[in-house]
């Protein structure tokens, strides 16, 4: 398979040819169609984000379709569409895992850190923490949702029932969580650094009212697994 790795903090990714792994017993492979470019990501790259495993192949906003089963899967077949994200395998017996809070899991493991992401043609997941993709996303229009689309629903949910949201910081998960907002009728306030005049028009126009809203779900707060 062809894949990006980096070799050492700082260096420039280098695109190398290497084995394509079989999946093992419980894994799924993953033959990638779209993989975005978190910040996390240049978190990595740059070395801001210590102990990497190296080489490692950095990525984890992936969408692609399930190539290869591992033993004992039976949640996927091939050829479904799925999402890959940060996340990548927890314990599972830790505290924060028995109470359905598994992202602040005692041992993680995370794609694109940890374990080989998706700047490749192919990459190897886990069946737990992947996302059925419905067809009516585009691939390129899909990968963000897997990092601060996943990141800003998780807060909405959080949020349970509130009419009046405010937002602080306004980045990638604050802009997706911002429309989806407005869509179902919230008002919204957004907070960003003084003088960001960029950010302030940026929040504006993710807020500004477009339809008629749609009814509000009724949320429960919680954390997802």
């Amino acid at each position: 398979m062809q894949a990006m790795v980096l070799e050492r903090p700082g260096a420039p990714l280098r695109a190398v040819r290497i084995r394509r792994q079989a999946p093992r017993a419980g894994q799924v492979l993953v033959k990638v169609t779209a993989c975005g470019v978190c910040r996390t990501d240049l978190h990595v790259v740059d070395g801001e984000l210590t102990e990497p495993k190296l080489p490692i192949i950095p990525g984890h906003e992936i969408v692609g379709r399930i190539d290869a089963l591992g033993r004992g899967v039976k949640d996927f077949a091939v050829g479904d569409r799925v999402g890959v994200l940060w996340l990548g395998q927890t314990c599972g017996h830790c505290p924060c895992c028995r109470s359905h809070r598994e992202n602040l899991c005692d041992h993680p493991e995370f794609t694109g850190f940890t374990r080989d992401g998706g700047f490749a043609t192919h990459c190897l997941a886990e069946p737990r923490f992947c996302f059925p993709i419905p067809e009516g996303f585009d691939d390129i229009h899909a990968a963000p949702l897997l990092c601060a689309g996943l990141i800003g629903y998780r807060a909405y949910k959080l949020a349970g029932d509130a009419p009046v949201l405010g937002l602080y910081g306004f980045g990638a998960a604050a802009h997706i969580l911002a429309q989806l907002a407005v869509w179902h009728g919230r008002k919204v306030f957004a907070f960003t650094r003084e003088g960001d005049a960029t950010g302030q028009a940026f929040a504006r126009q993710s807020t500004a009212r477009g339809p008629a809203p749609r009814p509000r779900p009724r949320l429960r707060p919680w954390m997802p697994r």
